[in-house]
């Protein structure tokens, strides 16, 4: 079985913007990164298509798989970085709380939101489900985070080895080959 994971293309939020479950939209650049996409993508197969419900992830799914069911989950949205959505990371790093996240991300909630195990809950929630069925060769249409979870699941790597070490671009492709009985 494989996973096809596609991060969602660029965004309409200025560098630097914390906007983890915030329904923002995509950037101008979106065409020429969704034919991107689409090109690699030709020579992939699969069976099942998912996304994340987040406009960012859903637009891209809808234009690559004009003629397909789009399954959409929300157990696929980012973070829900609670009352940091939209402020900068300079602002939330220049508050106690923001010091205190960021030295204990992996464990603590943000203010008012989701920690990281939650997150990854979900996405393994979501992961047992499609490999208990017949999905065969799977799309996730997601964000960095979502993905990052997933390598941490399907590859078997802690999930603190990978915040710095695997970081997927806007409008990239990673591919995950893995037995479904594992």
């Amino acid at each position: 079985m494989k996973i096809i994971a596609i991060r969602h293309t660029s965004v309409a939020v200025e560098p630097g913007v914390c906007y983890g479950q915030t329904d923002v939209d995509v950037a101008k650049s979106f065409g020429e990164e969704q034919k991107s996409v689409a090109a690699e993508l030709a020579s992939l197969n699969f069976d099942k298509i998912w996304s994340s419900p987040l406009k960012r992830c859903l637009t891209l799914a809808q234009n690559l798989f004009p003629d397909d069911e789009v399954n959409v989950d929300p157990r696929l949205k980012e973070l829900n970085f609670g009352d940091w959505e939209m402020c900068t990371w300079e602002k939330i790093y220049g508050q106690a709380e923001g010091k205190e996240w960021m030295e204990n991300y992996q464990t603590m909630p943000t203010k008012n939101g989701e920690s990281y195990p939650e997150m990854v809950d979900r996405v393994t929630a979501f992961v047992q489900e499609i490999t208990e069925s017949d999905a065969g060769n799977c799309v996730v249409v997601a964000h960095a985070g979502v993905i990052r979870i997933l390598k941490s699941i399907i590859e078997r790597i802690p999930i603190s080895e990978l915040f710095e070490n695997f970081k997927p671009a806007y409008a990239s492709i990673t591919v995950f080959e893995f037995n479904k009985h594992d």
